[in-house]
């Protein structure tokens, strides 16, 4: 019978190496997604700041919609359905051949996108935040409203959204591990290949909670 040790070792007869890579892999998963989840929460908060009802009621919507549905299915939903869309839009192109939409891509899309509504609702608190006066001075002084977000909004903004935006970063961190239900090799779903093909399957998952644990912890400091 092997050891802990001998489990978590390099090469044939261990997991450790399959273990890094799916944490690797968390990681990349989770960064890629928490980029376009900030794209998609700026997108969002400036829909419902805008004064424009159609944007507002279409973020509306996105947000609601989002956090009313459980992220789960909405993973499902959004990975198979979505690789289907984009696939069949580039075969209409006639680029369906060339271009295929591979798993972490899809992962990737799908957790920005849900992350994305979450990030809507904690720019829009931050971007309300910012004083008036400060905006209000810039436009005085003849700045556009590109260098207006980029010289004064942002910055300011930026202050306000940093607490919630780590507790996102967090939370999709932990979310990814959802991405497992459709096969793709991260950090859950190779611990739970390596506890099926042992049997060890209290040593391995509670290896996988203790990397989230070192992770989370590291985000926080």
């Amino acid at each position: 019978m092997q050891s802990y040790l001998d489990l978590l070792s390099y090469g044939d007869t261990g997991w450790g190496d399959e273990l890094l890579a799916g944490t690797w892999l968390t990681l990349q998963i989770s960064f890629c997604g928490y980029l376009i989840g900030l794209v998609f929460g700026l997108l969002g908060a400036w829909a419902k700041l805008s004064g424009n009802r159609t944007a507002f009621l279409v973020s509306e919507t996105y947000t609601t919609l989002i956090r009313a549905v459980p992220e789960l299915l909405l993973i499902l939903l959004l990975y198979y359905s979505g690789s289907d869309a984009i696939a069949r839009v580039l075969a209409l192109v006639g680029l369906g051949e060339q271009i295929q939409v591979n798993g972490f891509a899809a992962a990737v899309g799908t957790l920005g996108f849900v992350q994305g509504a979450y990030s809507t609702e904690v720019l829009r608190g931050a971007i309300l935040s910012v004083p008036k006066g400060q905006m209000e001075a810039a436009k005085a002084y003849g700045m556009s409203p590109a260098l207006r977000f980029r010289r004064i909004l942002f910055p300011l903004m930026f202050r306000y959204a940093l607490p919630g935006l780590n507790n996102l970063w967090v939370n999709i961190l932990k979310d990814s591990s959802l991405i497992s239900v459709v096969g793709l090799s991260e950090l859950v779903f190779t611990s739970k290949t390596a506890a099926s093909a042992t049997k060890h399957y209290f040593f391995f998952y509670t290896m996988a909670g203790l990397v989230f644990m070192v992770l989370t912890t590291l985000s926080n400091v």
